[in-house]
């Protein structure tokens, strides 16, 4: 992590790490070596998330990033499977109309005609939500758990258009 371009100051995380703030102030690129990594804007694993595999990213633009702060990340472990499996209501606490899927979906709307979802279960694998169609828009990691509300995925909104499964690369 460092300047545009990987130039700098740069620091390497192979572990948790949750408040980068001491290693630098702005975050404007990534090389990930290996697995896939969650990216959070603030210190905690808290505000925006941004969910990367192996390769270079020059520029945070090219990670879908909404601004160059980065100051916390994990990796993602033991999510990996050779099933994916994702079910999701238009409610909270699992009511309501519910879907499920077992591969990418680009537009949530033209599948199962949600505009949002409210809860979720991830039952195998691990799974990118997307707030807009076409993989765009926030991002949000969800592994293998229940959610009962968006806010525990750390949404501030329901809103979702798409997803696709995290695949070991």
């Amino acid at each position: 992590m460092g300047d545009k371009n990987f130039q700098g100051r740069s620091h390497e995380c192979s572990t948790d790490s949750a408040d980068l703030s001491s290693y630098f102030s702005r975050c404007n690129s990534i090389k990930v070596e290996s697995g896939c990594w969650v990216l959070y804007e603030r210190p905690n694993y808290t505000g925006s998330q941004y969910i990367l595999s192996p390769g270079e990213y020059p520029d945070h633009q090219h990670w879908m990033g909404f601004n160059n702060s980065v100051k916390s990340c994990r990796p993602i472990k033991n999510v990996y499977g050779k099933s994916w499996k994702i079910r999701f209501y238009n409610k909270q606490n699992f009511g309501g109309q519910a879907a499920e899927c077992v591969e990418d979906c680009p537009s949530i709307y033209e599948a199962f005609k949600f505009r949002e979802f409210r809860s979720c279960v991830v039952m195998d694998g691990a799974w990118v939500l997307y707030e807009q169609p076409d993989y765009q828009g926030h991002q949000y990691f969800l592994d293998r758990g229940e959610y009962p509300n968006y806010t525990d995925w750390g949404a501030n909104s329901p809103a979702a258009g798409s997803f696709r499964m995290i695949t070991e690369l």
